[in-house]
């Protein structure tokens, strides 16, 4: 996700008074609930002159901002100086549910125009970062940094507690089902479901709420004959989940760093980057895969799917996540399927290392028609990728499968994904994606990428004697 640079700071203010006004309060203290999601959205409240704080809300996705302050200047130097802590990266912003007033913000607000009002004169003066830190700025009060050090702790220790507490009552929600039957589980998964992930939301694990808001579309998009078995399966998984999250103590960190991230808890941006000992993996990438879909919660999730060609040491697929308002109208990423980039992407801490951001970009992304190099195992070896992992990390929901040598094949209505020399193996295809991959069934063997959910594969690329095939 794209994030607030000192450039983009200097560009949107308003007037260089604006700066000066702002560096003065690129510091803790002032500020409170200063907070972040993984959607791009950080906000806070900062003391002004009134009893009241002023609510300050910034969105890293498109730098657009809301400030409750009487300013006439917009962004104004509270919306200024939140952005300049998130760029620089000095100051904590403590992963936290999204509050109801910046949830608010988002279902009203329209993209923001980057173009700054104040008086014309003013505006059209050179603008400085450098001039307005040379301003003389007021010491550091190391009472009041050592307030707010003990507020986020304070913070994150609620939280946990909170976590825990939800995970308690999802506990009895298992216990429930399990006693009223699976089999009668999908009937009425919707209500259900929600009921929980709503208390779970509540207890600062959006993570697993997701999960449950998720599952009954997941059930129902199955045969029927297979919902209850899917039920168990995934009410299964969260139960592993939840015992983990529980015994982080004597999980390796990896994994310790998985399971908080699936319950909710995220890393900023700024503190991965910045981490030295972060997994790091330079390389020619291919985008094999792009994948866009909005969320209950009205945001579009934007994956970027990348396979390192030439890796010969650690992980050689990554993912680029992005979350930008529905209302913006962004439906696709930065990269387009078949392109390769050269870059230096950092992994985020886990026992099987998927998700990443870009630190660096080698060479700008360009289209590429040549046929993939090194794709990767067949699909026996693909499969054994996906159990390895499984073994790992146990409530994996998606796991990309590179595979050589595979064919597609129909029987009646559906396509199965099977190995070209027919050694047993049959993936089956999305439905929604009968159509679209009916060509490649009439083509020998191929080279791919899919995404595998345990039940059906989502078909991203293919390399054909023909060509590329893409799912966009």
């Amino acid at each position: 996700m794209p994030g607030i640079s000192l450039e983009k700071i200097e560009a949107i203010a308003p007037d260089q008074a604006s700066l000066v006004a702002a560096r003065k309060l690129v510091k803790p203290t002032g500020w409170s609930g200063l907070s972040c999601d993984d959607t791009g959205l950080v906000w806070g409240e900062c003391q002004g002159s009134g009893s009241s704080p002023y609510r300050v809300v910034i969105s890293e996705t498109d730098a657009s901002y809301k400030c409750t302050c009487p300013s006439r200047k917009f962004p104004c130097k509270h919306n200024l100086a939140m952005m300049w802590m998130r760029a620089e990266g000095k100051t904590p912003f403590q992963a936290a549910q999204t509050p109801e007033w910046v949830e608010d913000w988002v279902r009203r607000r329209r993209p923001s125009s980057t173009r700054p009002t104040a008086d014309d004169e003013e505006a059209s003066k050179p603008k400085n970062l450098s001039a307005a830190t040379a301003q003389p700025s007021e010491e550091v009060d190391p009472k009041a940094e050592a307030r707010a050090a003990a507020a986020r702790n304070r913070s994150r220790l609620e939280r946990e507690e909170a976590v825990l507490a939800g995970l308690d009552d999802l506990d009895r929600w298992l216990v429930d089902q399990v006693d009223a039957g699976l089999a009668v589980f999908p009937q009425h998964a919707g209500k259900s479901c929600r009921a929980i992930a709503q208390r779970l939301v509540d207890a600062k694990a959006p993570g697993l709420a997701s999960a449950l808001d998720n599952l009954p579309n997941q059930i129902y998009g199955l045969p029927e004959h297979l919902r209850a078995t899917v039920a168990l399966e995934q009410l299964g998984r969260l139960h592993v989940l939840a015992e983990a999250y529980r015994r982080q103590d004597v999980l390796s960190a990896e994994l310790r760093a998985d399971a908080r991230r699936e319950i909710g808890w995220t890393q900023s941006r700024e503190s991965l980057l910045s981490e030295e000992r972060a997994l790091c993996v330079s390389g020619s990438w291919r985008v094999v895969g792009t994948v866009s879909e909005v969320q209950p919660d009205r945001l579009r999730r934007l994956e970027t799917w990348l396979w390192n060609e030439g890796a010969v040491d650690g992980p050689r697929t990554a993912v680029l996540i992005d979350f930008v308002p529905v209302a913006s109208g962004q439906t696709r990423g930065a990269y387009r399927t078949g392109e390769r980039v050269g870059a230096a992407l950092v992994f985020y801490p886990s026992a099987r290392p998927l998700r990443a951001l870009v630190r660096e970009i080698t060479s700008p992304a360009q289209d590429c028609d040549a046929p993939l190099e090194s794709p990767g195992a067949d699909l026996a070896g693909a499969m054994a990728g996906y159990e390895a992992a499984l073994c790992t990390v146990p409530w994996i929901s998606i796991w990309p499968l590179m595979f050589g040598n595979g064919r597609l094949r129909r029987d009646g209505e559906k396509v199965f994904l099977c190995h070209a020399d027919d050694d047993g193996i049959a993936l089956p295809v999305l439905p929604s994606q009968a159509t679209i991959a009916a060509p490649l069934l009439a083509i020998g063997a191929i080279d791919g990428f899919g995404l595998w959910d345990g039940y059906s594969l989502r078909l991203c690329f293919a390399q054909t004697p023909l060509g590329q095939w893409v799912s966009e």
